[in-house]
């Protein structure tokens, strides 16, 4: 497990600003939190060398790049062990289609977020893909309808 790491107000203040918009200069961003840069500065450098700050990203609309299709998978392993955890996992993050993946109690190991141009393209990644990752005995597709919250940020209160 991470140790969590204790933050002030300021250094929540700024993770708060930046999970806004972390395209901002530190100059604004100091400005917003009642920093003056050289401090913000500081505290941005210690919260990415802590691993707190993980990166940064762009948000791209998958419509908009042709990827109209979401899918949420359920699967199961035929094994547990940690090897064949292992050998799924690194097969799951080699695959681009795959955008997320969580390790889950209850009915399914794990489940995936799939994203992919339609349909039909989905039934060839199921058959040729998703089917062939090591270990997999069972997989559950669900369809996305619609997101109606796909939050990027994390609450900071």
């Amino acid at each position: 497990m991470n140790e969590k790491i204790n933050l002030d107000a300021p250094s929540v203040r700024i993770l708060q600003e930046l999970q806004r918009d972390a395209r901002q200069t530190v100059q604004q961003l100091a400005e917003r939190v009642g920093l003056s840069s050289t401090p913000c500065w500081k505290r941005i450098k210690e919260m990415e060398g802590a691993g707190v700050i993980r990166g940064y990203s762009a948000l791209v609309d998958r419509a908009k790049v042709g990827l109209n299709l979401m899918v949420v998978v359920e699967a199961n392993l035929s094994q547990h062990t940690e090897e064949a955890v292992q050998q799924f996992e690194r097969a799951v993050a080699a695959t681009p289609q795959i955008v997320r993946c969580l390790s889950t109690t209850g009915q399914a190991d794990y489940i995936l977020t799939v994203v992919v141009p339609g349909i039909a393209e989905y039934e060839q990644f199921l058959h040729r893909t998703l089917f062939k990752l090591p270990g997999v005995t069972h997989v559950r597709s669900s369809i996305v309808l619609k997101e109606v919250k796909a939050e990027v940020g994390v609450p900071l209160t």
